[in-house]
């Protein structure tokens, strides 16, 4: 007990350090009209160590374009020996000219985070220029080897996802870490739940079974069919955090989830999902969810406590409010007010 107490707190130390050298690139601004998805970015820099920069996604777009045939067609081949293909009645080479157009992101996109060192990714449907597709597969991929991501613009969550990927690297077999969306609820008695998604980006650590491609029409964004991963997630105990502004001061909202699989399967849902339960119940969880002002987006692991997320937000002179088995409502409200002169 007391190593494992002592292991997970130096994860947290180490997660600490690495937080200086978190470096987002940002590829458009963040969305319009959704304040939560924005924020400070040099207190964000005094505060947590991170570097958020911005590039014309045409400057992505070039890098892209500049990909060779052969270095596409040997990706798209992996992902054909990886994953299941499911056309669903596409013409077959229609299909992979789709999946290329994400081949070649991954490539352009990675060759241009490492030779600028970036950690973090962000994009923008609104803001996509010259690329041929907005960025699916190609996200979900570089997730998996360890970058953070944020969609419209939300870099705090992108660099949270880096963070928190850095904190659950020395997990012995790790369930998984990744960016988050609150899709629809289950209000069921009984089953009440959050079906967790986005249209597109999902980390594949955290999936349980087969991950398949799939290419469907995507509104957002006004270009081609995107190719995207599909699956379900894991089940078991996790967590969900949102690091907000509040204008004077930063809040990480941690909340500790009950992953469980979905009542029945959803097949005509083209994206990867997971389906949880915040403690104590949804009634309660959501109320102080919203109570606390947590965002939409969050970045979600199965191998990092509670605990651990508090352990960080203290290092870094935050506040950190906790949603878990023993929250009760009114006792909450008091705990922001009471926060609100601790750290005025």
């Amino acid at each position: 007990m007391v190593m494992s107490v002592l292991g997970m707190w130096q994860s947290t130390q180490r997660s600490v350090m690495e937080s200086s050298h978190i470096r987002v690139c940002r590829f458009g601004d963040n969305m319009n009209n959704v304040a939560v998805t924005e924020g400070d970015k040099v207190e964000a820099q005094i505060k947590f160590g991170w570097e958020i920069d911005h590039y014309n996604v045409n400057d992505l777009a070039a890098y892209v374009d500049a990909v060779s045939d052969t270095e596409i067609k040997n990706l798209t081949d992996e992902y054909y020996s990886r994953y299941r293909i499911l056309t669903e009645g596409r013409d077959d080479a229609e299909f992979r000219r789709h999946v290329e157009v994400q081949a070649g992101i991954e490539i352009g996109m990675e060759k241009f985070l490492e030779e600028r060192d970036y950690h973090a990714i962000v994009t923008h449907f609104g803001m996509l220029g010259g690329l041929k597709q907005l960025p699916g597969l190609a996200i979900q991929r570089l997730m998996e080897k360890g970058y953070g991501f944020g969609g419209e613009g939300d870099w705090k969550t992108a660099a949270m996802v880096r963070l928190m990927k850095i904190m659950a690297s020395n997990v012995k077999d790790a369930k998984g870490t990744s960016f988050m969306e609150d899709y629809t609820y289950n209000f069921v008695p009984g089953k009440e739940g959050i079906l967790q998604a986005h249209m597109l980006e999902v980390c594949p650590s955290i999936s349980e079974g087969d991950i398949s491609i799939k290419v469907c029409p995507l509104s957002m964004g006004n270009r081609e069919d995107p190719a995207r991963l599909v699956f379900t997630s894991k089940t078991g105990a996790a967590v969900a955090t949102s690091l907000i502004d509040l204008g004077n001061r930063f809040r990480l909202i941690i909340n500790a989830v009950d992953c469980k699989k979905v009542e029945k399967p959803m097949p005509k849902l083209p994206v990867a999902t997971a389906f949880w339960t915040p403690e104590p119940n949804l009634t309660v969880g959501a109320e102080a969810w919203i109570l606390a002002g947590g965002a939409h987006h969050t970045a979600f692991s199965y191998d990092l406590s509670v605990e651990q997320m508090v352990d960080w937000a203290d290092a870094m002179g935050i506040e950190a409010v906790v949603i878990d088995k023993n929250t009760d409502i009114r006792t909450f409200k008091n705990e922001l007010r009471w926060n609100a002169v601790v750290y005025r």
